[in-house]
């Protein structure tokens, strides 16, 4: 088995949808143009996957008010300080400051304009 994809329910499917194109070189592979407007955004190997709706027979949950610790995205950079003023200026906002694990890796957090966390992480031994 391998995991097709993850969902997350959000306000606005279409514009969150292309700011991940925009700013963090996902692909939409499907979307549908009603309600729940579901967009399906590969990342730049292919073979990962998210999906972005809006069901209306639920709320969209509060990402600004979890901490970021329980629940992120996670996209892997070379330059993690680079990628993270560039996504700044794109207006995602910084969650504390870039650090670096005991094992080497250089991480970062931020949240998208919609409050969701963002994850870049460097490492310094790749595991996939």
């Amino acid at each position: 088995m391998k995991i097709e994809h993850a969902a997350f329910q959000v306000e606005h499917p279409a514009a969150v949808a292309q700011w991940y194109v925009d700013h963090l070189g996902m692909t939409i592979k499907r979307s549908f143009p009603e309600r729940p407007w579901g967009h399906f955004l590969a990342d730049s190997s292919g073979a990962v996957m998210v999906e972005l709706y809006n069901a209306p027979t639920v709320q969209v949950p509060d990402y600004r008010a979890l901490d970021p610790l329980l629940l992120h995205l996670a996209f892997s950079t070379d330059d993690v300080a680079k990628t993270r003023d560039r996504l700044i200026a794109a207006g995602a906002t910084a969650v504390g400051d870039i650090t670096t694990n005991p094992l080497g890796d250089k991480l970062a957090m931020l949240r998208d304009p919609w409050g969701f966390a963002v994850q870049l992480v460097w490492r310094k031994q790749p595991m996939l």
